[in-house]
C-alpha cells in the first residue's frame, strides 16, 4: 500500500532554528511519512510559532482577560500568563544566551510553572524535551545523551535525580529551578524584573517544536519530533471535530504533561478553544480527583480507563459530578466494563481515543453520540486510517489485522533505526491490531505484540481482561500470552483482586468459568496469577512486556 500524493503545503519558510541539531537527525527523507493538509482548516502559513497563534493572539479572539491557568493558589488569565512567559523567554535567550533550535529539558509535574516554561521555550524557538516527574538519574541521562540540551528547567522539588544526571552528563551545563518561592534562585525572581513583552520566533512552520519521549511501554524509548504546524494541525483536528470544547470549560486530568496525551488535553486543546486547565497542588489519587473536580466545577477530564475505573465509585458516592460534561479516555484500551461502570456512576458516555507520541494524538475516536460498543470510533476528520495485512494490503472489512495511518501528523524519530519500522510506503504503523466494520469503526484487538496465538486460535489480551474485569473480586488485570508445549502459546492473567477476596484455587476456578461464559471459552486464561499491583507506566499504561519479562 502506498500514500497517494497529498495536496502541495505551503512554500517552506526559512529555518529559524541556527542550530542544526534535530534538522541533522531526522530521518532520511524516503522514511518520512507523507502528510496530508487537505482540509481548509489545515491550510497553515509558511512561517508559524504555535505559542504566538494560541497565547499571543488570544486578546483579539476575546480572551486576554479570560482565565488560562487556575489553582488553588492561583488564577492566570490569557494575558497575564503571556506576560510571565515573555519574563521566562528573555531570561533563556538574554541570560543563557539560548539561541533557536537549542534543547531545553523541562522536569516537573502538572503545574502553572511547568506550563509557562513549555510555552516559553517553544515561544523562544528552542525546542521543548519534556520529562516524566518519576524518572530517575539514569533514566534522565538517557535522555539527556539523546536530546543533549544545555540548559533545564526543574521543579525544585525534582532537582535531586537531574543533578545526579548532570553529574554524569555535563553537556547539561545549566539547572534552573521553578516552583520555589522565596528562593532568590527560583525562575520567578529571576524573572521579576524582565520586560513583559517578547516577539515570538520567527519560525518556519516545518521547525520542531518538542521532543516527545515514548512512554516505555515496549522498552528503549524513542524521542518523536513534532514541529509548530504539527501541533497545531493536532488542534485543528480532533478537538475541533471530537471533543468541541468552549471557552467556558474547565479541564482537569492526570496524564502528564510530558506525555503528548496530556500536553495536548491538559494544555494546548484548551488554548485552542479558549478554555481554563486547573492544576492540582499535589498527586492525584482516584478520590481526590473526583472531590477536587466537583469543587472546582470542572467540565472536561482526561485520564485512562484504569483510574476512571478507580474513580467510578467514588464519583457514585458524590451523586455524580454535576458539572462534568465530557470525559476522555486514551492511554490504553477502554473496556467495556469500565466504560459502563463510568457511565451508571456520572450518567457520562466516555469519548475513547486511540492516539500515539509519534502521531502527536488521538487520531481514531468518536464523540459520546456517536458511540458503538466495543468500537474506538471512526477515524478523526484530517486522518485516514486502514486495516492492512503483513504486505500492506488493505483488508475486507472483518478482518483483523494492522491500522495504517496518514494524516496531517506523522512519526518522525530522532537518529532512530526503528523509523523504518513506524513507516511504511508513507504510512504510519502505530503497532495495533484492529477490525475495521461495514460503518467505519475501529474495533480494537490488541497491540501486534500481545496478541496471543493458542492452538491456532488468535486471541486478544485486552478482550481477556474486559471479561475478566466484569468480575466483581477483580479489580485490576494484565493478559499475556506464555509458551506451552502442547498449544504453542496459553492465556496467562495477572489478577489484583478487590479487599476481601482470597487468591485461592477456587478464585482461579470461579475466574475461568466466569471467562468462559463470557466470551469464546477458548479464550479463557489457562494460568492466573495474584498480585498486590500491576507494572504501569507513569501515565498508567499496562506494561505487559514486563509481565512477558517476568513470565519468561
Amino acid at each position: 500500500m502506498t500514500a497517494s500524493t497529498p495536496p502541495a503545503a505551503a512554500p517552506g519558510a526559512p529555518s529559524a532554528q541556527t542550530d542544526r541539531f534535530v534538522h541533522e537527525r531526522m530521518p532520511p527523507r524516503a522514511q518520512w511519512p507523507v502528510f496530508r493538509y487537505d482540509r481548509p482548516e489545515l491550510q497553515f502559513p509558511a512561517q508559524l510559532n504555535l505559542v504566538e497563534v494560541l497565547l499571543d493572539q488570544a486578546p483579539a479572539r476575546g480572551w486576554g482577560g479570560r482565565p488560562l491557568f487556575r489553582s488553588a493558589a492561583l488564577t492566570l488569565s490569557y494575558a497575564e500568563a503571556a506576560e510571565r512567559v515573555n519574563r521566562i523567554a528573555r531570561v533563556l535567550t538574554e541570560d543563557f544566551g539560548l539561541v533557536p533550535g537549542n534543547r531545553v529539558l523541562l522536569r516537573g509535574g502538572n503545574s502553572i510553572g511547568m506550563a509557562l516554561c513549555w510555552l516559553a521555550v517553544v515561544k523562544a524557538g528552542l525546542v521543548a524535551v519534556a520529562t516524566m516527574p518519576l524518572l530517575r538519574a539514569r533514566e534522565l541521562g538517557d535522555i539527556i545523551d539523546k536530546a543533549r540540551p544545555e540548559l533545564a528547567l526543574c521543579d525544585a522539588a525534582l532537582l535531586a535525580e537531574l543533578e545526579a544526571a548532570q553529574r554524569e552528563h555535563p553537556v547539561l551545563r545549566h539547572i534552573l529551578r521553578f516552583n520555589a518561592p522565596g528562593d532568590a534562585r527560583d525562575l520567578g525572581q529571576i524573572c521579576a524584573h524582565k520586560p513583559a513583552h517578547f516577539a515570538a520566533c520567527p519560525t518556519a512552520a516545518d521547525d520542531i517544536a518538542l521532543l516527545a519521549f515514548t512512554s516505555g511501554t515496549t522498552g528503549r524509548p524513542k524521542a518523536a519530533m513534532h514541529s509548530h504546524r504539527d501541533v497545531l494541525a493536532a488542534c485543528e483536528c480532533w478537538p475541533r471535530h471530537v471533543l468541541r470544547a468552549r471557552p467556558e470549560d474547565i479541564v482537569m486530568g492526570s496524564p502528564p504533561l510530558a506525555f503528548t496525551f496530556g500536553l495536548g488535553g491538559l494544555l494546548l486543546f484548551p488554548m485552542w478553544a479558549g478554555a481554563s486547565v486547573y492544576y492540582p497542588d499535589g498527586p492525584y489519587t482516584p478520590e481526590a480527583m473526583v472531590r477536587l473536580m466537583a469543587e472546582v466545577g470542572a467540565t472536561i477530564c482526561y485520564t485512562a480507563p484504569t483510574f476512571y475505573r478507580q474513580m467510578a465509585p467514588h464519583a457514585r458516592a458524590l451523586g455524580g459530578l454535576g458539572a462534568l460534561r465530557i470525559s476522555v479516555s486514551a492511554g490504553e484500551a477502554l473496556p467495556d466494563a469500565t466504560r459502563t461502570l463510568w457511565r451508571e456512576a456520572t450518567g457520562i458516555e466516555m469519548t475513547d481515543g486511540i492516539g500515539a507520541t509519534e502521531m502527536f494524538h488521538i487520531f481514531i475516536s468518536s464523540a459520546p453520540e456517536a458511540v458503538r460498543r466495543g468500537a474506538i470510533g471512526r477515524v478523526v476528520p484530517g486522518y485516514e486510517a486502514r486495516v492492512v495485512d503483513d504486505e500492506g494490503r488493505e483488508l475486507p472489512r472483518g478482518r483483523v489485522g494492522k491500522l495504517a495511518v496518514i494524516g496531517p501528523t506523522g512519526c518522525r524519530y530522532l537518529d532512530d533505526e526503528r523509523q523504518r519500522n513506524y513507516v511504511k510506503a508513507g504510512w504510519n504503523y502505530p503497532g495495533d491490531a484492529f477490525v475495521q466494520d461495514e460503518d467505519g469503526y475501529f474495533f480494537y484487538q490488541a497491540r501486534d505484540d500481545d496478541m496471543i496465538i493458542t492452538a491456532g486460535y488468535n486471541v486478544g489480551a485486552p478482550e481477556v481482561e474486559d471479561a475478566l474485569l466484569r468480575h466483581p473480586a477483580v479489580a485490576e488485570c494484565g493478559v499475556i500470552g506464555v509458551p506451552d508445549e502442547e498449544r504453542g502459546m496459553i492465556v496467562k492473567a495477572f489478577v489484583v483482586l478487590k479487599p476481601g477476596h482470597a487468591g485461592d484455587a477456587d478464585m482461579v476456578r470461579a475466574l475461568q468459568e466466569h471467562v468462559k461464559a463470557s466470551i469464546a471459552p477458548y479464550k479463557y486464561p489457562r494460568a492466573i496469577e495474584f498480585r498486590d499491583q500491576l507494572p504501569r507506566t507513569e501515565t498508567g499504561k499496562l506494561q505487559r512486556f514486563r509481565l512477558r519479562q517476568e513470565a519468561a
